[in-house]
């Protein structure tokens, strides 16, 4: 076996081509984590959202809270179902909701839809790992005031702590806090109080959906058959699991197109190393006959050029996730459906996996030609090449 000291010293010894290889090699991989990264942002930020414990009330034949609308009084009497779990205080864990999406001002100038959640007292608690954070609080009910996610706050025009937030044409609340939701779909929303939205809005009466926990699962799954099949409500329970992994579906075509942009990627990077390794063969004619007339096989110097190649691609991979890892602290926005949604870079097994998919790929389909062109030079004439 040709020893791997041979191979380093050659990538030494050709560091202008090496090095340019592994930045391209470095760039592919780089490009295909943002997209893979992102995706699975999204795919969390989903998951995240469903507790296994909480349903989603909407109107009957609704699939999403946008167009899911029903009266106040029908929440008023989901609320006092027997099954719904209960805080501290004694106070059930179902919340009115109401979603409005409207323009808002990005920092740069541009407008954007952003969703407006109306929100009850028991809302922050059906939300996983909602906290405000420190410098702020929630918000008074019916005092014109708003909380911002983290993320959204950065993004759009005075949506800061203690700024005013215009929305639409002549509206406004005023932020008294920013909040975390571990992750959720929440964090690419801003909650004001309900009474306030159904003024604004001129939808006083109705609700978006209403979020309740149950007690247990055989609550849940009662509280489900009753609204289901109860003729005074004439609504849908979903389970909020169930409802975000249909959600979830909008993040196929950022995964389609993730993978065709990565495979058509991965076949430039191929060329690139096997016009490198070509150019190694070439170069090295006299040393591959000097170490077949050795005694080395072609199945020695087979393996030793396709390792030469898969070993300029592990350079190149290995540079290309380490340059990954500082986006793993950035949130990217994004317009998701019909509003901005916040998407944190998450670098997971998805993305280690495409990473080092990519990486032997173009190692080992780049460098097989090239290594395979070497084995079958004929000993005398290359060891006549100058």
């Amino acid at each position: 076996m040709i020893p791997l000291k041979y191979n380093v010293r050659n990538l030494r010894a050709r560091w202008v081509s090496t090095l340019m290889t592994v930045l391209g090699t470095a760039l592919v991989v780089w490009s295909s984590c943002i997209l893979f990264g992102l995706v699975e942002g999204l795919q969390h930020s989903l998951n995240v959202s469903g507790e296994p414990l909480d349903l989603i009330v909407m109107r009957k034949g609704s699939s999403s809270e946008t167009t899911g609308g029903f009266g106040a009084n029908q929440a008023d009497e989901i609320a006092t179902l027997q099954g719904i779990a209960r805080d501290e205080k004694g106070m059930a864990l179902a919340a009115k909701e109401m979603i409005d999406i409207t323009l808002a001002e990005r920092n740069e100038g541009t407008r954007a839809n952003l969703i407006i959640r109306g929100v009850s007292p028991a809302s922050p608690k059906l939300r996983p790992n909602f906290q405000v954070l420190p410098g702020g609080r929630f918000l008074e009910p019916g005092k014109g005031e708003c909380v911002v996610s983290k993320s959204i706050s950065g993004r759009f025009k005075n949506a800061s702590l203690g700024s005013t937030l215009k929305v639409g044409d002549k509206d406004a609340y005023r932020v008294v806090g920013l909040f975390t939701a571990g992750g959720s779909s929440a964090e690419s929303e801003v909650w004001v109080d309900l009474t306030d939205l159904e003024q604004r809005v001129n939808r006083k009466g109705y609700v978006s959906s209403v979020q309740l926990r149950a007690a247990s699962a055989s609550d849940l799954d009662r509280l489900k058959n009753t609204i289901d099949s109860d003729t005074r409500f004439k609504l849908a329970a979903v389970r909020e699991a169930d409802y975000f992994a249909e959600q979830a579906e909008a993040g196929l075509l950022f995964k389609v197109a993730g993978t065709l942009i990565a495979v058509l990627l991965t076949f430039g990077a191929m060329f690139a190393a096997a016009n490198t390794m070509y150019a190694a063969v070439s170069t090295r004619t006299r040393e591959i006959g000097t170490m077949r007339a050795l005694g080395f096989s072609r199945f020695d110097i087979l393996i030793s050029f396709l390792g030469e190649s898969v070993l300029l691609c592990v350079l190149g991979g290995l540079l290309g996730l380490l340059a990954t890892l500082p986006l793993s602290a950035l949130t990217y926005n994004t317009s998701l459906g019909f509003a901005e949604a916040a998407i944190s870079f998450r670098f997971g097994p998805l993305v280690m996996s495409v990473a080092g998919a990519m990486t032997l790929a173009m190692g080992v389909f780049g460098g097989l030609l090239p290594a395979v062109r070497a084995v079958r030079l004929d000993i005398v004439r290359a060891l006549r090449e100058v």
